[in-house]
Protein backbone atom coordinates (compact mmCIF):
# COMPACT_ATOMS: atom_id res chain seq x y z
CA UNK A 1 0.00 0.00 0.00
CA UNK A 2 1.29 3.05 -0.80
CA UNK A 3 1.93 6.01 1.67
CA UNK A 4 -0.19 8.30 0.39
CA UNK A 5 -2.92 5.94 0.05
CA UNK A 6 -2.33 5.02 3.82
CA UNK A 7 -2.51 8.58 4.94
CA UNK A 8 -5.82 8.84 3.25
CA UNK A 9 -7.52 5.80 4.67
CA UNK A 10 -6.09 6.87 7.77
CA UNK A 11 -8.22 10.38 7.50
CA UNK A 12 -11.02 8.74 6.56
CA UNK A 13 -11.13 5.90 9.73
CA UNK A 14 -9.77 8.90 11.79
CA UNK A 15 -12.93 11.17 11.00
CA UNK A 16 -15.39 8.52 12.96
CA UNK A 17 -13.54 9.47 16.30
CA UNK A 18 -15.47 12.90 15.77
CA UNK A 19 -18.57 13.13 17.84
CA UNK A 20 -21.94 12.99 16.04
CA UNK A 21 -23.60 15.84 17.82
CA UNK A 22 -22.23 18.17 19.36
CA UNK A 23 -23.16 21.25 21.79
CA UNK A 24 -21.49 24.23 21.78
CA UNK A 25 -19.74 25.68 25.06
CA UNK A 26 -20.21 28.80 26.50
CA UNK A 27 -16.59 30.25 26.44
CA UNK A 28 -17.59 32.35 29.63
CA UNK A 29 -19.38 29.77 31.90
CA UNK A 30 -15.95 27.62 31.31
CA UNK A 31 -13.97 30.45 32.62
CA UNK A 32 -14.91 29.74 36.37
CA UNK A 33 -14.98 26.06 35.43
CA UNK A 34 -11.17 25.65 34.72
CA UNK A 35 -9.57 27.52 37.91
CA UNK A 36 -8.23 24.50 39.53
CA UNK A 37 -6.84 23.26 35.71
CA UNK A 38 -4.75 26.52 36.15
CA UNK A 39 -2.04 24.53 38.23
CA UNK A 40 -1.02 22.68 35.48
CA UNK A 41 -2.02 24.37 32.50
CA UNK A 42 -1.71 27.72 32.64
CA UNK A 43 -4.65 29.94 33.45
CA UNK A 44 -5.05 30.48 29.63
CA UNK A 45 -4.22 26.72 28.69
CA UNK A 46 -0.75 27.61 28.17
CA UNK A 47 0.90 25.14 30.71
CA UNK A 48 4.66 26.14 31.68
CA UNK A 49 5.52 22.92 32.57
CA UNK A 50 6.63 20.67 29.40
CA UNK A 51 4.91 17.46 30.83
CA UNK A 52 1.66 18.99 31.06
CA UNK A 53 -0.16 19.41 27.86
CA UNK A 54 -0.80 23.09 26.24
CA UNK A 55 -5.05 23.37 25.86
CA UNK A 56 -5.19 26.39 24.34
CA UNK A 57 -6.39 26.65 20.99
CA UNK A 58 -6.58 22.41 20.63
CA UNK A 59 -10.19 22.87 19.51
CA UNK A 60 -12.72 22.42 21.17
CA UNK A 61 -14.29 18.84 19.62
CA UNK A 62 -10.99 17.29 20.45
CA UNK A 63 -10.70 19.03 23.98
CA UNK A 64 -14.25 18.41 24.96
CA UNK A 65 -13.55 14.47 23.88
CA UNK A 66 -10.51 14.52 25.43
CA UNK A 67 -12.24 15.22 28.74
CA UNK A 68 -15.08 12.93 28.24
CA UNK A 69 -12.47 10.18 27.60
CA UNK A 70 -10.66 11.05 30.91
CA UNK A 71 -13.59 10.92 33.41
CA UNK A 72 -14.83 7.81 31.80
CA UNK A 73 -11.85 5.95 32.38
CA UNK A 74 -11.42 5.05 28.82
CA UNK A 75 -8.07 7.70 29.06
CA UNK A 76 -6.09 7.66 31.63
CA UNK A 77 -4.40 10.27 33.05
CA UNK A 78 -3.13 9.66 36.63
CA UNK A 79 -3.04 13.46 37.63
CA UNK A 80 -6.49 14.18 36.88
CA UNK A 81 -7.84 11.49 38.97
CA UNK A 82 -11.25 12.29 39.96
CA UNK A 83 -10.91 15.67 39.28
CA UNK A 84 -13.66 15.49 36.52
CA UNK A 85 -16.02 13.23 38.60
CA UNK A 86 -18.12 16.33 39.39
CA UNK A 87 -18.62 17.65 36.00
CA UNK A 88 -21.45 17.20 34.11
CA UNK A 89 -21.30 17.01 29.86
CA UNK A 90 -21.88 20.74 29.73
CA UNK A 91 -19.64 21.72 32.56
CA UNK A 92 -16.62 19.68 30.01
CA UNK A 93 -18.01 21.74 26.47
CA UNK A 94 -17.60 24.99 28.55
CA UNK A 95 -14.05 24.25 29.87
CA UNK A 96 -13.03 22.68 26.49
CA UNK A 97 -14.69 26.05 24.78
CA UNK A 98 -12.89 28.76 27.06
CA UNK A 99 -9.39 26.91 26.04
CA UNK A 100 -10.34 26.40 22.62
CA UNK A 101 -10.45 30.39 22.30
CA UNK A 102 -7.03 30.63 23.89
CA UNK A 103 -3.64 31.23 21.16
CA UNK A 104 -0.80 28.93 21.94
CA UNK A 105 2.38 30.20 22.96
CA UNK A 106 4.81 28.61 20.59
CA UNK A 107 7.36 26.46 22.36
CA UNK A 108 10.08 26.28 19.92
CA UNK A 109 12.24 23.85 18.77
CA UNK A 110 15.75 22.71 19.60
CA UNK A 111 18.69 22.42 17.54
CA UNK A 112 19.92 18.32 18.54
CA UNK A 113 20.60 15.25 16.94
CA UNK A 114 19.44 11.60 17.81
CA UNK A 115 21.41 8.40 17.30
CA UNK A 116 19.84 5.91 14.57
CA UNK A 117 19.17 2.45 15.34
CA UNK A 118 22.21 2.26 12.63
CA UNK A 119 24.41 3.95 14.86
CA UNK A 120 24.19 7.01 12.49
CA UNK A 121 23.55 10.57 13.96
CA UNK A 122 21.50 12.96 12.20
CA UNK A 123 20.05 16.16 12.87
CA UNK A 124 16.41 16.22 14.56
CA UNK A 125 14.94 19.00 12.78
CA UNK A 126 15.55 17.34 9.61
CA UNK A 127 14.52 14.01 10.49
CA UNK A 128 11.44 15.66 12.42
CA UNK A 129 10.48 17.67 9.01
CA UNK A 130 10.43 14.22 7.19
CA UNK A 131 8.69 12.53 9.31
CA UNK A 132 6.10 15.21 9.62
CA UNK A 133 5.82 15.92 6.11
CA UNK A 134 6.38 12.85 4.53
CA UNK A 135 6.40 9.93 6.64
CA UNK A 136 8.46 6.27 5.60
CA UNK A 137 7.93 4.69 3.48
CA UNK A 138 10.03 1.83 4.82
CA UNK A 139 8.15 1.65 7.47
CA UNK A 140 4.57 2.39 6.26
CA UNK A 141 4.37 5.16 8.68
CA UNK A 142 2.36 7.70 7.28
CA UNK A 143 3.05 11.77 7.29
CA UNK A 144 1.05 13.72 10.04
CA UNK A 145 0.05 16.27 7.83
CA UNK A 146 -2.86 14.80 6.24
CA UNK A 147 -4.86 15.40 9.88
CA UNK A 148 -2.49 18.27 11.90
CA UNK A 149 -1.99 20.34 8.51
CA UNK A 150 1.01 21.19 6.92
CA UNK A 151 1.75 23.91 9.88
CA UNK A 152 -0.17 21.91 12.86
CA UNK A 153 -2.65 23.89 13.19
CA UNK A 154 -4.76 20.54 13.20
CA UNK A 155 -8.65 20.32 12.32
CA UNK A 156 -10.85 21.88 14.36
CA UNK A 157 -14.31 20.62 12.96
CA UNK A 158 -12.73 17.46 12.70
CA UNK A 159 -11.50 17.04 16.04
CA UNK A 160 -7.92 16.69 14.46
CA UNK A 161 -6.20 18.94 17.25
CA UNK A 162 -3.39 21.46 16.98
CA UNK A 163 0.40 20.27 17.49
CA UNK A 164 2.46 23.41 16.35
CA UNK A 165 3.36 24.76 19.80
CA UNK A 166 3.15 22.18 22.35
CA UNK A 167 5.53 21.19 24.51
CA UNK A 168 8.15 18.81 22.55
CA UNK A 169 8.14 15.94 25.86
CA UNK A 170 4.35 16.08 25.91
CA UNK A 171 4.08 15.35 22.51
CA UNK A 172 7.53 12.44 22.70
CA UNK A 173 5.28 10.66 25.70
CA UNK A 174 2.07 10.67 23.38
CA UNK A 175 3.56 8.74 20.72
CA UNK A 176 5.52 6.66 22.83
CA UNK A 177 2.38 5.84 24.99
CA UNK A 178 0.24 5.16 21.57
CA UNK A 179 2.61 3.05 20.43
CA UNK A 180 3.06 0.80 23.04
CA UNK A 181 -0.84 1.07 23.63
CA UNK A 182 -0.61 2.24 26.91
CA UNK A 183 -3.20 5.01 25.33
CA UNK A 184 -5.61 3.79 23.34
CA UNK A 185 -8.61 6.65 23.33
CA UNK A 186 -7.75 7.08 19.62
CA UNK A 187 -11.02 4.95 18.14
CA UNK A 188 -11.87 1.60 17.23
CA UNK A 189 -9.80 2.08 13.69
CA UNK A 190 -6.37 2.66 16.02
CA UNK A 191 -5.52 5.70 13.96
CA UNK A 192 -2.75 6.98 16.70
CA UNK A 193 -1.39 3.62 17.56
CA UNK A 194 -1.17 2.96 13.90
CA UNK A 195 0.65 5.83 12.94
CA UNK A 196 2.76 5.21 16.13
CA UNK A 197 3.73 1.65 16.10
CA UNK A 198 6.61 1.79 13.59
CA UNK A 199 7.93 4.89 14.81
CA UNK A 200 11.89 4.20 16.07
CA UNK A 201 12.64 6.16 19.58
CA UNK A 202 15.21 9.00 17.50
CA UNK A 203 11.68 9.48 15.15
CA UNK A 204 9.73 10.02 18.01
CA UNK A 205 12.33 12.49 19.54
CA UNK A 206 12.87 13.85 16.33
CA UNK A 207 9.21 14.29 15.38
CA UNK A 208 8.38 15.89 18.85
CA UNK A 209 11.24 18.44 18.78
CA UNK A 210 9.94 19.66 15.11
CA UNK A 211 6.15 19.56 16.32
CA UNK A 212 7.03 22.36 18.81
CA UNK A 213 8.44 24.46 17.22
CA UNK A 214 6.02 24.28 14.25
CA UNK A 215 3.47 27.38 13.52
Amino acid sequence: MSNSLRTLLLILGFATLAPVAHAAGDAKRGEALVATCAACHGADGNSPAPNFPKLAGLGEKYISKQLVDIKSGIRVVPEMTGLLNDSSAQDMEDMAAFYAAKPMQLSGAKTLTVKLNSGVEVGALELGEKIYRAGNLTTATPSCTGCHSPRGQGNAPAAFPRLGGQHAQYIEKQLRDFRAGARVNDGDAQIMRKAAEHLSDAEIVALANYIAGLN
